[in-house]
């Protein structure tokens, strides 16, 4: 007869999260050339990286155009978004909203680099644009990355 011998895994130890996940996150969400890099590969790969938990959903460019006037920001702002993602998902999102916006500016400068003369100071133009925008409206309301902030209603002028 043969026995078979089975090792109970609790539930919680054969789905956690790995210890590394904030340093991947990291690594995918730097202003680097390397780091944009890393991060298409995994997002080429995601079942390699499904024990991670991570957040892959994008929008792209909300209600943006995602190609606009032509140039390719799609890839760029599907980083932005899985980097917003993550980051709010760990509670740490304030502290690196700026350095997420310098990373998708600087994926949308190397877009913009694949052009000369007019082409590339349009397409510079339109990656300036699209990354004040993110600065300015990219936390949105309660929190939702790519939605514009409610308006906040003007005061009634006080009389002294």
């Amino acid at each position: 007869m043969a026995a078979v011998l089975a090792v109970a895994v609790p539930a919680s130890a054969a789905s956690a999260v790995p210890a590394d996940k904030p340093q991947v996150l990291g690594r995918w969400t730097q202003t680097s050339a390397a780091s944009h890099n890393a991060w298409l590969a995994a997002r080429g790969n995601q079942s390699h990286w499904v024990t991670y938990g991570f957040d892959w959903s994008t929008d792209y460019c909300t209600t943006s155009p995602d190609n606009p006037l032509g140039f390719p920001f799609r890839a760029s702002c599907a980083r932005h978004d899985f980097g917003y993602r993550n980051y709010k998902a760990a509670g740490s999102f304030s502290a690196n909203k700026s350095r997420l916006d310098d990373a998708f500016y600087a994926d949308l400068k190397r877009v913009c680099a694949r052009y000369a003369g007019a082409r590339r100071t349009s397409c510079a133009g339109t990656a300036w644009t699209y990354y004040q925008a993110v600065k300015t409206l990219g936390i949105g309301a309660k929190g939702a990355p790519g939605k514009a902030p409610k308006e906040v209603p003007k005061s009634t002028p006080r009389t002294l």
